[in-house]
């Protein structure tokens, strides 16, 4: 991919028209339906990655789909040509990837996951799972945690936009008082 394109790719400011633009551009390996993409940093080698239907990638992430340690190790003694490495990431349908997650080359992640803001994600990851961590690890399973995201629904937690910020200041008020 020519760095121009890169460039501008970064320099636009609304998500939703950089993922319209990178799915057009047939940037990545594949694209599923209902796809959405909030970095403002396109991958190295993004033809290496994959994504599924409804799928949703928030800021900061990153995809490392190569390493470069063959520069390091082909400058020592080793009597070794060390090549440079890389590996396809696959993602599948319905999967969430929090804000800053780092997802290592050659992951699988499945159907129905949730992976947790800051994770770092170095093997794969099985349909309906909520991960997270350094190396994640399984929190939960995605069918409890649509389960507690229904209840907070039902509770009324969340209703529309112009209630959500002072119930959730009043509600984190609450909170932090009761300790």
């Amino acid at each position: 991919m020519k760095y121009v394109t890169k460039l501008k790719m970064y320099l636009i400011k609304d998500a939703n028209r950089r993922t319209r633009i990178l799915i057009k551009k047939n940037l990545f390996k594949s694209v599923g339906k209902n796809f959405f993409f909030q970095p403002r940093i396109i991958p190295d080698e993004p033809k290496l990655i994959s994504f599924g239907d409804n799928v949703c990638v928030a800021s900061g992430v990153t995809f490392v789909t190569h390493d470069v340690i063959d520069k390091v190790l082909n400058n020592m003694n080793y009597n070794v040509n060390f090549y440079y490495n890389c590996a396809p990431i696959k993602i599948g349908n319905n999967v969430f990837i929090g804000c800053n997650v780092t997802i290592l080359p050659g992951v699988k992640i499945n159907d129905n996951v949730i992976i947790a803001a800051g994770s770092v994600v170095t093997k794969d990851v099985p349909s309906n799972s909520v991960i997270g961590g350094n190396p994640a690890k399984k929190i939960s399973t995605f069918d409890d945690y649509v389960e507690n995201r229904t209840k907070e629904n039902e509770d009324g937690l969340y209703p529309n936009c112009d209630i959500v910020i002072n119930h959730v200041w009043e509600r984190f008020e609450h909170e932090k008082n009761s300790r």
